[in-house]
């Protein structure tokens, strides 16, 4: 009887040590997995932080060449990108004042104030169109397309951009009916003011064509018979002539500004002061509405 019972243990341990040795190997081959994946997690790791080094290696040599190749046409240099959002929020601020600024002198205005009190806030708002220009023009150095595009305006507004602004001639004309009466002398100084911005703009638009002539004559030289870029010291060679070409641009925003804030300091001299106040009321009101005008096209119903 004690051998049968034996025997009868025997047997029924036996498919235990079957359950457990099959567990058991399948813990191993999950073990030994797990550490085939973490193997090959690490080595791809290590492998990223090769490409990034190299990356980084190519990217410092190409900053200290003056050449920046981005993967995508429309991807910016980061340091681009800080300087257009930094500007940006200094125009919505620049705005902001401005605001406040004409609210003044439209008080002032309507209230009849002196003409020294008047004088006083002209002179203010003059000063803070002075600084927007300063403000362009350090934006122009880390992206200067951001600033001729006029991304920072609304679509109406750069629908009628120039030159990353408005045109000073165009601004006169409007002016001109809206400061009645003149004298015959203040009128002759607004023509003759008017003329040679619209001479200087027609300089600087035909600079810009000539560049742009230049630029496609240029990028069109690296091309091979079939279509194809040459060898790579040609291609090379052409694209940094085509960036040396486009580091005009700013010269021609610089330029354009200047025209701008040029001929608002002389219509403010040909102006007496209250006809001055009167010009910034008009000009702030247009650009407003242009820019109001813009928020109603964008919100029209569509069908």
């Amino acid at each position: 009887m004690a051998s049968n019972s034996s025997d009868r243990s025997d047997r029924s341990d036996k498919p235990m040590d079957q359950k457990v040795l099959r567990r058991l190997a399948q813990n191993r081959e999950a073990a030994r997995k797990s550490r085939l994946r973490k193997k090959a997690y690490v080595q791809q790791l290590e492998s990223s932080k090769l490409k990034l080094a190299s990356l980084e290696q190519e990217l410092q040599k190409a900053r200290q060449q003056g050449i920046f190749i981005s993967s995508s046409g429309d991807q910016t240099h980061a340091m681009s990108g800080n300087g257009a959002m930094t500007f940006d929020l200094e125009y919505s601020r620049w705005q902001e004042e401005q605001n406040k600024q004409i609210n003044e002198l439209r008080t002032a205005v309507n209230a009849h104030a002196s003409d020294s009190d008047l004088r006083l806030i002209v002179d203010g708002i003059m000063a803070h169109y002075d600084e927007i220009f300063r403000l362009k023009g350090v934006a122009a150095k880390a992206d200067v397309f951001h600033i001729l595009s006029g991304m920072w305006k609304t679509p109406a507004e750069r629908c009628f951009l120039w030159l990353g602004g408005f045109r000073s001639s165009e601004l006169l004309k409007l002016l001109v009916n809206q400061l009645e009466p003149l004298t015959e002398q203040q009128l002759m100084g607004l023509s003759n003011l008017q003329q040679s911005s619209q001479q200087a703009e027609d300089a600087l638009s035909q600079g810009m064509e000539a560049l742009q002539q230049s630029l496609a004559e240029t990028l069109a030289g690296s091309l091979g018979p079939s279509g194809s870029s040459g060898n790579v010291a040609n291609y090379m060679g052409q694209m940094a002539m085509a960036m040396g070409k486009l580091g005009t641009l700013e010269n021609f925003l610089r330029q354009a500004d200047n025209l701008r804030q040029q001929t608002l300091h002389q219509m403010q001299r040909i102006l007496t002061i209250r006809q001055a106040a009167r010009a910034l009321l008009a000009i702030h009101d247009y650009f407003s509405r242009l820019r109001a005008l813009s928020s109603l096209w964008l919100a029209r119903p569509r069908e």
